[in-house]
């Protein structure tokens, strides 16, 4: 076996990239790993189904001279600086035109970078967002590659084959140049983070209408069921079930409220200002992660601003209709507003992202899949180059079924003093996009009273200056 040439090499074996190992070896490939923690290549071989070819390796030098050329190798290694050492350590060892796939989740101006250093050694880079968790590395994960076209022919086989499956198609596609799959990665985890935003907002409206966590349960599987199917809400329902192990009750009561992050939504938030384009679903929900951690501070504020009145909804049937009608409206402006930062940057970036492409990889595997997407396929099916996914018809149709029953839920929440940060920015975000005019005529006279930024006319062409009160 040591003689072997293997078909795939990966470098950093935690779960992650163990379980895409494994994967590929169950569909056939032969695969290598190298870890400097001989346990981890312990666990790799260990975990191998019978038959398969799956060996691991201490030595890097070991797996490099171990692998068919042209070299097929990925990183799953911490973002940064540790990714830039490994790409060292590896130059000496590879031939021209060798592929190197940073399956991490590193920031798409990192991944330029190096696809540019690397192109000039002629060793083929891609940067290739993963998502879909442990479960999903191992069974069928939604992947999201960008950089080097040839590179991404030369794996393609490999992917598609481990890649989730919705309706025969895989669940990984050739997303765009450049930063491309962790650009797009980057804005699938901020949708994933204000589509959670909203759905702990609608667990917090629910329970406030009286719902215990066994009803919770049954509107959350209900749901799940209809328009809102997804993986988020899937998991969601499966939550309200989990008994305390440690105590009496249910575990979800029992968990602290603040909620950590690793930073690739506030990445999204960043570089969402810097294009720029609105995404405030996102932004209101990095920053309630933020407030969370605000706890001691929170408790105190508690004490010194009470409630306001609380009046109930009509009846408990009602509101959680008004409910799941706001969670579907804040589901749909996510993602709306992932999509136009995605096809602003492609243009403003020049990384020819596909969008129809980037919403049928996001359809299994991830965490942001839903029924939704098929949706989305369909609008960019009729149109691929729709700058915002509200203005197809279709789907024009179904938020304006849902935004009636978004402002009921809205202006409860508000007159109750419940947060609902997330959907009363999208709530926002839409009126804004749907009025013709909005009332930023004034801050532009504003700035030019104070700071003779000039303005535009809506009647004559030109830029124009007032001597403000003269």
């Amino acid at each position: 076996m040591t003689n072997r040439l293997f078909d795939f090499g990966m470098i950093g074996l935690g779960v992650m990239g163990r379980n895409l190992l494994l994967n590929m070896a169950d569909h056939g490939f032969s695969v290598i790993g190298f870890d400097k923690d001989q346990s981890k290549n312990e666990a790799l071989e260990q975990s191998a189904t019978p038959g398969t070819t799956v060996k691991g390796v201490q030595d890097l030098e070991e797996m490099i001279s171990l692998l068919q050329t042209p070299r097929k190798i990925m990183m799953l290694v911490p973002a940064g600086k540790p990714v830039d050492d490994v790409i060292e350590s590896l130059l000496p060892l590879l031939d021209k035109n060798d592929v190197i796939i940073d399956g991490g989740n590193s920031h798409h101006t990192d991944t330029l970078r190096r696809v540019e250093y690397l192109q000039g050694k002629q060793i083929q880079f891609m940067g290739m967002g993963v998502s879909g968790g442990e479960q999903g590395a191992r069974f069928g994960p939604s992947m999201m590659p960008g950089g080097n076209a040839e590179a991404y022919e030369l794996v393609k086989p490999m992917l598609e084959a481990i890649a989730a499956k919705v309706q025969g198609v895989p669940c990984v596609d050739y997303l765009g140049k450049k930063g491309a799959g962790h650009y797009v990665k980057m804005v699938h985890n901020g949708i994933e983070y204000a589509i959670m935003q909203m759905i702990s907002e609608s667990y917090s409206l629910l329970k406030h209408g009286g719902l215990d966590n066994t009803q919770l349960h049954e509107v959350f599987k209900e749901w799940n069921d209809g328009k809102l199917q997804s993986f988020l809400v899937e998991i969601t329902a499966e939550i309200f079930t989990q008994k305390d192990d440690k105590g009496p009750g249910y575990l979800i009561d029992v968990i602290s409220d603040k909620a950590g992050s690793k930073g690739t939504g506030k990445w999204t938030s960043q570089d969402a200002m810097e294009l720029p384009v609105a995404v405030p679903a996102i932004d209101s929900a990095v920053a309630m992660r933020t407030i969370s951690s605000y706890k001691d501070e929170r408790k105190l504020a508690s004490t010194l601003y009470p409630d306001p009145y609380k009046s109930s909804p009509a009846s408990t049937q009602e509101w959680i209709s008004h409910v799941h009608d706001a969670l579907l409206f804040g589901t749909i402006l996510s993602y709306a507003q992932g999509l136009a930062m995605l096809a602003q940057a492609s243009i403003e970036m020049e990384m020819d992202i596909p969008l129809p492409k980037v919403v049928n990889v996001w359809r299994g595997g991830c965490i942001i899949r839903s029924t939704l997407l098929e949706v989305f396929s369909k609008a960019y099916a009729k149109d691929a180059a729709l700058p915002n996914i509200l203005l197809n018809p279709e789907l024009a149709e179904m938020v304006n079924s849902a935004v009636v029953n978004t402002r009921k839920v809205v202006s409860q929440a508000a007159l109750s003093g419940i947060s609902t940060s997330a959907l009363m920015a999208s709530l926002a975000y839409f009126d804004s996009y749907r009025s013709e005019k909005m009332p930023t005529n004034l801050v532009q006279a504003q700035r030019d009273f104070f700071g003779a930024h000039t303005y535009q006319r809506l009647d004559i062409s030109g830029s124009f200056h007032t001597e403000w009160g003269k």
